[in-house]
């Protein structure tokens, strides 16, 4: 009786009707308060009414959760998804639905970690990991080591996936060794890669209380041409990175703004020109900081006497990395998309592949101003929350000399609920805003008319 008590409860909280926000502000058409369903416009400083809807959302939304999963409408057609939030509130709702995301994470992927194998549609990939030293009080580092081989035996790989379970230890952490799902020459950087290490990271910052602002990628030979591809557009995930042995291939320095990245190479190591082309980007590296001195933070190690084995010196990239703990809300973001299409990062998002190949996206914030410098989609999203700056206060986003938005944007459970999906707590936003870049907005005039 009490159960059925419980889901009347919530289903008549769930229909509660909320009075949205609005008001005119002058907003140019090029701007839409993404993925609200509101028309735009800045919103209003909560009343004293207001506040109590904010309120009444907030339990809401606990009504909603406290319903099994699979019994639960879509939350973002909700009538709470879209009211504005109080700050007090926004932090409550971030609470509840991070908890909600970690119950799930729990109960589905309990069993995955023990089994030591995760699946994605045909891909199946085994790892394997061990704990090294005692659990920070802030929780343990993760580093996830990927194994050289690709391009041969499926029994090669496999051996090459043993030889890296023992290659390094640790003074403190997780050390996570996958085995690759195919045997490929480009073993480490296909597409599903990203969602498989995605996933396990989420898993283990709940399982085992890894800490997010502390994972790190390394890898051996094919390994590294993995890290060459995956740390730059997976760095939002990453403290820092450290390439072993491998090949960039195409790929672009530009995404490790925020991220410390070393290179290991043996001077002798001729295959494929690796030992020219890791003292190439050495010197890119060593560009890129020049022009911009708080980022793209380096160590480039060329061991002049070595060949493709180093040794095991290259185990000195362990402490070197350990030194870094990541800034998940840079002041400066440089997204470079690879062949691999991601739609968010950091505090930056698009809904849909850019035109432009290998697309570049460069953006600042500084007090209650977002800058974008450079843009090569037709559309960014500009993911916000109080940590950032104060969203009770106008918010201006600049392209140029050109305001994009200028006024109040509001905090709303819609958008805690979607952030809270990719399982970073660190990466939650409650305000969200769509700019359409000026002159990609003047071609699609022009186009209609």
């Amino acid at each position: 009786m009490k159960r059925i008590q419980l889901r009347l409860t919530a289903w008549l909280l769930l229909s509660w009707s909320v009075v949205g926000w609005g008001g005119e502000s002058g907003v140019p058409r090029n701007v839409t308060l993404a993925g609200l369903g509101c028309q735009p416009g800045s919103s209003p400083p909560l009343t004293s009414m207001d506040q109590g809807k904010s309120a009444e959302a907030v339990g809401a939304l606990e009504a909603y959760l406290a319903l099994e999963f699979a019994e639960r409408p879509p939350l973002a057609d909700q009538p709470f998804a879209t009211t504005s939030l109080s700050r007090a509130d926004a932090e409550r709702a971030r609470g509840q639905l991070w908890n909600d995301h970690a119950a799930r994470i729990r109960r589905e992927r309990r069993d995955e970690l023990k089994a030591g194998k995760l699946r994605e549609g045909k891909y199946e990939m085994p790892f394997f990991w061990k704990k090294f030293g005692e659990k920070p009080a802030d929780g343990w580092s993760l580093y996830i080591s990927l194994h050289g081989g690709g391009g041969t035996t499926h029994a090669a790989n496999d051996q090459q996936w043993e030889n890296q379970k023992r290659l390094y230890r640790l003074e403190e952490g997780i050390y996570l060794v996958p085995r690759a799902p195919t045997d490929t020459w480009n073993l480490w950087h296909q597409q599903h890669i990203d969602g498989l290490l995605g996933r396990l990271i989420e898993s283990l910052i709940v399982l085992e209380g890894v800490n997010p602002n502390r994972v790190y990628l390394m890898g051996y030979s094919a390994g590294g041409d993995g890290v060459f591809q995956l740390a730059p557009r997976t760095a939002d995930r990453l403290a820092a990175a450290a390439m072993m042995a491998g090949h960039p291939n195409e790929t672009s320095p530009l995404g490790l703004r925020n991220i410390g990245f070393a290179i290991y190479m043996g001077g002798r190591d001729a295959a494929y020109n690796r030992n020219r082309i890791a003292a190439e980007w050495k010197e890119q590296l060593a560009a890129l900081q020049r022009a911009d001195p708080v980022g793209y933070r380096h160590q480039v190690t060329i061991f002049p006497d070595k060949g493709h084995w180093m040794d095991r010196e290259d185990a000195a990239a362990l402490p070197w990395m350990a030194r870094f703990t990541r800034d998940p809300l840079p002041k400066k973001v440089v997204w470079k998309q690879d062949d691999v299409w991601h739609d968010r990062f950091y505090w930056l998002a698009i809904d849909q592949p850019p035109r432009t190949p290998r697309s570049l996206v460069i953006a600042t914030r500084q007090r209650q101003e977002i800058a974008i410098e450079t843009c090569d989609s037709e559309q960014l999203v500009v993911r916000l929350n109080d940590t950032m700056l104060n969203l009770d206060e106008e918010v201006v986003i600049n392209f140029g000399r050109q305001t994009l938005f200028r006024g109040r944007l509001p905090r709303t459970i819609g958008l805690l609920a979607k952030t809270t999906q990719r399982g970073d707590p660190k990466l939650v936003f409650s305000a969200e805003i769509q700019v359409d870049l000026p002159s990609h907005a003047d071609e699609r005039q022009t186009k209609a008319e």
